[in-house]
This record gives C-alpha cells, sequence and structure tokens, in this order.
C-alpha cells in the first residue's frame, strides 16, 4: 500500500496491479481536467480539435460502453442524446455543454464503471468472459477490457497533458498527494 490512494501497490495481485493502474490514470485524467470553465474545457492546441471537454465526454462514454455495452452487452445509461451516426459526437458536442454536465456525466459513468467492474470481479474474477460475442462466439474476458480501458486512459491522459498546460500551464505526471477535486464530484479511488 502507499500513502496516495491513487498509486498502485507496491506488491500486490494481478487484480490489484491492473485496477490500481486503471484508477491511477483516471485520477491523474480528471486532475488535468478538473477545475476549468467553458473557456478552458474548449481550448484547443494548434490545428486540432481536441479540448479537454470533449475528452471527459469521451471517457465518460467509453467507460459506460467497455463495462456495460460491451461487457454485460447492456444498454447505455444517459446516453439518449447520442448521436450514433457521428463517431466524433461526444468530441464536437462537448463544446455545447456546461461544464457542470461535463463533470456529472464523467464522474457518474466513472462511479457506475467503478461498481459494475467491482461486480464482475466479485464473480469470476478478470478471467469472467463477456456476455457480448463475436461472430465466431468468442468473448472478452474481463481482463481484456481492463486492459482497453488502461490503454484509452494512458493515450487520453496524454493528450489532457498537452491541453491543461497550454491553458493554465498545469503540469505533472501526477496530482499533488493532497489533491481533491474542485469540479464536479468525482470520488477518490478508496475514498
Amino acid at each position: 500500500m502507499t500513502d496516495v490512494p491513487w498509486e498502485p501497490p507496491l506488491a500486490g495481485t494481478e487484480t490489484e496491479h491492473v485496477l490500481g493502474a486503471l484508477e491511477r490514470l483516471r485520477t491523474t485524467f480528471r486532475w488535468k481536467a478538473d477545475g476549468l470553465g467553458a473557456a478552458g474545457l474548449s481550448a484547443r492546441l494548434g490545428a486540432s480539435t481536441l479540448t479537454l471537454g470533449g475528452l471527459l465526454k469521451h471517457l465518460a462514454l467509453i467507460e459506460d460502453y467497455k463495462i456495460a455495452a460491451k461487457f454485460h452487452d447492456a444498454p447505455l445509461t444517459g446516453w439518449d442524446d447520442r448521436d450514433p451516426d457521428d463517431d466524433d459526437w461526444e468530441f464536437t458536442s462537448a463544446a455545447d455543454d456546461e461544464p457542470d454536465e461535463l463533470y456529472a456525466r464523467y464522474d457518474d459513468a466513472v462511479e457506475r464503471s467503478r461498481a459494475e467492474l467491482a461486480a464482475a470481479l466479485a464473480d469470476g474474477g478478470l478471467d469472467r468472459l463477456s456476455a457480448t460475442a463475436w461472430p465466431d462466439g468468442s468473448r472478452f474476458s474481463l481482463r481484456r477490457i481492463v486492459f482497453d480501458l488502461i490503454e484509452e486512459y494512458g493515450r487520453h491522459t496524454g493528450h489532457a497533458d498537452l491541453l491543461r498546460e497550454a491553458v493554465d500551464g498545469r503540469t505533472g505526471e501526477d496530482p499533488p498527494p493532497d489533491w481533491h477535486p474542485v469540479s464536479g464530484r468525482f470520488v477518490l479511488p478508496g475514498a
């Protein structure tokens, strides 16, 4: 165990390590996006259309999609406004959302994902297979879903790092050890 709640254990089980890595990335991403108004969440770098608001909304959708839809084969919760024909919808539509809505959508999705992931782990661990099957009948393991989430967060936390530095100069690999969110209601791991 470490003194920082979002740090993975120094020596733990496979499950503790993969969940610890996911929580560290979730927390670092959320710190990078924290405390911004509409201008900060809409800031762009160069020709890129990527924004922190778009990343908040995209990762909220990914949290719901990977666990609810892809693993449990369940409908997405809270995405009635999604345009299924627009692959970039969450990125582009975020500019129309209020900051409080973006933070709430992300924080709610993480909360749902954590609960569904904990339930799936309790019912078969990382080897548990998804309800969703490929056309040939093969199914994803929960391990694969968690690693997909880690990969998604790794990519977008790097994007968030650059965007946040451009907004107000915030830099750093990890949140300060005493960090708590000032926007939304993100719950720190272990809290």
